[in-house]
């Protein structure tokens, strides 16, 4: 198992112009250092976290998961972020692991943020996916899905947590406080990838994208503006740290059904 080189991209989304977000998001992925294996993007990069489902979803092999599988290939980096996705009459929030090679993975969003209309426009996933990337197995999830501490629970003996959202400003506080708590019970390394700006509603958000290592100490954070940056994860520390402190062997047993 090797160290992980992950880049974070947190950026302002413009509302619901698909075209203009991919060509941001195509120059940031361009400027990055080479050498990295993993790009981060927000939820919903190419819209911001719109409900207008039915003018901006794409199919499966649409332009968006055309440009991802070309900025993979390009960047010989995996990429995750998700996007509008629309199956036969359904509409997801779906999250999309994409590899060089033009293989990938998907992850429907399970918990659907009812506050904002989210679970009457959308279909919630009802499975977790487990990737593997240089021997790290990994957990993405989406945004409100952080507050669920039972779905992101390290029942995989995963060695990465990561959140993509659009998480708003004003409840930034939680967001910073839950990605602790979800890398301190689960004893790996949690990456949150927020974006920042105002949303086509007038929503402000500050960013506030985080990396914290598997003892709870916050190792990157960044606010208020656009920035893109690559830390290197350590296989090592966090597998000694797990062998000193063996606390995930403690926790309790419990089925979960992972049915809608």
């Amino acid at each position: 198992m090797e160290n992980l080189r992950v880049s974070l991209l947190q950026a302002e989304l413009i509302w619901e112009d698909k075209n203009a977000n991919l060509q941001r998001f195509s120059e940031k992925i361009g400027a990055l250092d080479p050498g990295t294996d993993l790009i981060v993007l927000p939820e919903m990069f190419t819209t911001g976290f719109s409900m207008n489902a039915a003018a901006l979803a794409e199919s499966m092999d649409g332009r968006t998961m055309q440009w991802m599988a070309d900025e993979a290939a390009n960047r010989q980096a995996v990429l995750v972020g998700s996007f509008i996705a629309r199956e036969k009459d359904r509409f997801y929030n779906r999250l999309v692991w994409m590899r060089p090679d033009g293989s990938f993975d998907l992850y429907d969003k399970r918990h659907l943020f009812a506050y904002a209309g989210e679970d009457k426009i959308y279909t919630a996933g009802e499975k977790k996916l487990i990737v593997s990337l240089k021997g790290w197995q990994i957990c993405p999830l989406i945004c409100y899905d952080l507050r669920f501490p039972v779905w992101s629970r390290n029942v995989e003996d995963y060695d990465l947590l990561l959140y993509v959202a659009n998480f708003p400003e004003r409840r930034n506080h939680a967001w910073k406080s839950l990605l602790l708590a979800r890398a301190i019970e689960n004893q790996a390394y949690t990456i949150g990838l927020n974006r920042v700006g105002k949303d086509g509603q007038g929503i402000a958000y500050s960013g506030d994208s985080c990396v914290v290592d598997y003892e709870g100490t916050l190792v990157f954070h960044l606010a208020h503006t656009e920035g893109s940056h690559t830390l290197e994860l350590s296989a090592d520390m966090q597998r000694a740290f797990r062998e000193k402190f063996p606390f995930l062997k403690d926790q309790d047993a419990f089925t979960f059904s992972q049915s809608a």
